[in-house]
This record gives structure tokens, C-alpha cells and sequence, in this order.
């Protein structure tokens, strides 16, 4: 049983109480100080040293000196007055063990207080930084944007300067066919003039002729004519041979036009396709398709199982090569944006990698794209909800993970395991349970 102390001495004015206690001979390092506005304690054994206190002090601001083997302690009044006694007249123990009593529940719900709110504010710097990370990679996100729309445009205007130069050239090239084309009409109209200058010098000389030798032309003309005259056709027989008909379907009711019309259009759609992304126009066809390159990406038929600690398989991927899986993912997503199961699996991919500020947002941008909420898309919902969680609660934002949790519940009510692992964040929150 501890010995009391009993030669302790002390003094007071209105405002404060000092007091001064014997540590006879003990260590400093084995006194334990114990002080709340009713009540005083120091223990260092085998020695013990209580006190009731008659009226409150403000244990918060009071202070206590450990030096040359004595206890010092200033102790602040709550209120302005002289005190008759130190301590308390006529207690009783029971009395006296109640005070104690109260005294512990108060320290402790002062300790309990002083940590939530180390936590809460804990938690808002956490938060904050967060926005600040994701607020700066919403910034260099646009900066790329705007560097690559700047060099579209740039690039656009090249291809025009580019086609107003192949323009002004054809032009030229059509000016020179012209003024060729008219230097050659002109030869050919000299020509012209020059055979019927000719044409005129001959029929002149012929009609001096003509007198003469009439007689002799028309001899002549009668002779070709008799000449002139061919023979009778022999009789006979011709052979037809027909062209085999190669195509089913006449041509008024076949659909060539429609059939062309629909390869041209794909074609520029093709064309429009590789200009807009330069990476595909080394790739297979297949190679181009959203959905091939989703499954490409995925990791096998490994069943997820969902839970705090964060998206565990029943065993190791195939090839764990998460970075290679988010090259798929993020060269479906450029072919269409409008596909939520792409995020959602590559916000599993960042998971794996510890990008969680990348998986929180690629689960966003999946529950965004799955609306409206309906029963088809509701294991999607239920998977963007827990592992945005997962990444919350990794990063040690424990409110916000059980906000997501308890989405996911909404939607699966009976799925023990995330009832599980929601327990577990709400234990972590109030203090009962050690971080997984």
C-alpha cells in the first residue's frame, strides 16, 4: 500500500494556488502526475500524494515543476478567491472514490476529444491535398489539350496553304492548256486559208479547162462509173455467238450504286479515322476496334472479389502487366469515350499500380456513363463504388470510402462481404480498430 505524503506545503493568492511537494530521493522519471479541476495526484513510489481540491481550477492552463527532488504546482482558479483549506473537509472514502472516478472519465473524454479532433483535422488535410493533386492534374490535362489542339490547328493550316498552293499550280497549268490550245487553233485557221487560196487557184485554172475537154470527162466519168459498181453477194449463212451472262440479277434491279456508295463512305471514314489518331494507321483492323481492345486488356477470366483491402483475385493474373493493359485501355477510350466497363477496368489497373488518384477518377468518369441507374448496369455501379472506396480508404480518407461503400450496399444489400469491410471502416473511424 503507497505511503501518503503529508509535508507538502502551500501558498495562494486570489488567482492561483502553488504547491509544493517532496519527491525524496525518486527519480523524476517515476513520478506520475495525474490533474483535473477537482482533484490532484502524484504518484511515485512507494510514496503517494492526493488531494481533493475545495474549488475548480483550470487544469488546462496549471503547470507543474519537477527539479532539485520537489514537485512544484501552479495551479489557476476559475475563480477569483481566497481559500480556507486546500482540500476538501470531511470526505468519506466512498466520496472520495467517486471523485476519482469522474476525474478518469473526464480525462478520458478530454483524450478521446483531443484525438478526434487530431483526426478530423487530419482527415481535411488529407482532403484538401487531395483536390490541390487533382486540381493540378486537371491543369497539366489541359495544358496537353490545348498543346495538341494548337498543333491540329496548326497542322490545318499548313494542309490549306498546302492545297491553295496545289490550286494556284492547276490553275497555271489550265492558263498554259488555254493559251496552247489557242496558238494551235490559230496555226490551224492560217492552214485553212492557205488550202483554200489554193483550192480557189485550182478552180479557176480547171474552169479554163473545162470548155476543152468536156467531151473527154464525160467519157471518162461514164467508164468509172461502169467500174465503180460492185458485184452481187453470194448467198450464205452467219453464225451469232452471244456473250454468256455472267451476273444473276438485271441491272435495272441490282444495288451497284448503293453497294459503291456504302465502300466510298466507309473509306473516308477510315481516312478520317487514321488522320485523327496518327498511332492507328500502323494498326490491324481488328486492332482498331474498341471492344477487341477491351478484351485484350482484361486479365482473363479471374472473378474479382471486392473488398476494404482492395480488389484481391482468388489467384495472380496471367501476365500482371498492368501497364500494358492500360495502354489497351487507354487506346479503346480515345477510339470511344462512351464505354464505362473501359474506365472501370482501368481504374482496377491503377489499383494494382497504387495510381489511386487515377483509379478515384476513372471510377467517377464509369458511374457518370453508367446512367440511368437501372438494373443493367447496376454490378457495374456496384464496382465503381468499391474500388473509388478502396482507393479512398488506401489513401486513408476513411469517410469518404464508407460514403462509397454504402452506395454499394444500396445497390447489393446482401453482399457480406462489403457489409464486412464497411464494419471494418466504420471501427477504423471511431478508433476500435487497427488500420488493414
Amino acid at each position: 500500500m503507497p505511503l501518503q505524503v503529508s509535508d507538502y506545503t502551500w501558498q495562494q493568492t486570489k488567482t492561483s494556488v502553488f504547491i509544493s511537494v517532496p519527491l525524496r530521493g525518486v527519480s523524476v522519471r517515476d513520478a506520475d502526475v495525474f490533474c483535473t479541476e477537482n482533484y490532484l495526484k502524484v504518484n511515485f513510489p512507494p510514496f503517494l500524494f492526493e488531494v481533493f481540491l475545495c474549488a475548480p481550477i483550470d487544469d488546462e492552463n496549471s503547470k507543474a515543476k519537477i527539479g532539485n527532488d520537489t514537485i512544484i504546482f501552479t495551479l489557476y482558479k476559475k475563480e477569483v478567491a481566497m481559500w480556507e483549506t486546500l482540500s476538501l473537509s470531511g470526505v468519506d472514502k466512498e466520496m472520495m472514490q467517486r471523485i476519482r472516478e469522474k476525474s478518469i472519465l473526464q480525462a478520458q473524454e478530454r483524450a478521446k476529444e483531443a484525438t478526434e479532433a487530431k483526426a478530423a483535422a487530419r482527415r481535411e488535410d488529407q482532403k484538401y491535398a487531395l483536390n490541390v493533386m487533382m486540381q493540378i492534374e486537371e491543369e497539366e490535362r489541359k495544358k496537353i489539350e490545348d498543346m495538341k489542339e494548337n498543333e491540329r490547328m496548326k497542322a490545318t493550316k499548313e494542309l490549306e496553304a498546302w492545297k491553295e498552293c496545289q490550286r494556284k499550280a492547276e490553275e497555271q497549268k489550265r492558263i498554259h492548256r488555254e493559251e496552247k490550245f489557242c496558238e494551235q487553233e490559230k496555226q490551224i485557221e492560217d492552214e485553212r486559208k492557205k488550202l483554200k487560196h489554193k483550192s480557189h487557184t485550182r478552180i479557176s485554172a480547171s474552169r479554163n479547162l473545162a470548155t476543152k475537154g468536156r467531151n473527154s470527162e464525160n467519157i471518162f466519168l461514164e467508164k468509172l462509173k461502169e467500174n465503180s459498181i460492185p458485184a452481187p453477194r453470194s448467198v450464205g449463212s452467219i453464225k451469232i455467238n452471244f456473250t454468256p451472262r455472267v451476273f444473276p440479277t438485271a441491272l435495272r434491279e441490282s444495288q451497284v450504286a448503293e453497294e459503291e456508295e456504302w465502300l466510298h463512305k466507309q473509306a473516308e471514314a477510315r481516312r478520317a479515322l487514321n488522320t485523327d489518331i496518327p498511332e492507328l494507321s500502323d494498326l490491324k483492323e481488328e486492332e482498331k476496334n474498341p471492344e477487341w481492345l477491351k478484351d485484350k486488356g482484361n486479365f482473363g477470366n479471374q472473378k474479382f472479389k471486392m473488398g476494404f483491402t482492395g480488389l484481391k483475385s482468388s489467384k495472380l493474373f496471367a501476365t500482371e502487366n498492368y501497364l500494358a493493359a492500360i495502354n489497351a485501355y487507354n487506346l479503346a477510350i480515345r477510339l470511344n469515350n462512351k464505354i464505362p466497363l473501359l474506365y472501370l477496368n482501368r481504374a482496377a489497373c491503377h489499383l494494382k499500380l497504387k495510381n489511386l488518384h487515377k483509379a478515384i477518377e476513372d471510377s467517377s468518369k464509369a458511374l457518370e456513363l453508367l446512367t440511368p441507374p437501372v438494373a443493367d448496369n447496376a454490378n457495374g455501379r456496384m464496382k465503381a463504388h468499391i474500388r473509388r472506396g478502396t482507393a479512398f480508404c488506401q489513401l486513408e480518407l476513411y469517410v469518404e470510402g464508407l460514403q462509397d461503400y454504402e452506395a454499394a450496399l444500396k445497390i447489393d444489400p446482401s453482399n457480406e462481404i462489403v457489409q464486412n469491410d464497411a464494419e471494418k471502416i466504420r471501427n477504423i473511424i471511431q478508433g476500435t480498430e487497427l488500420k488493414s
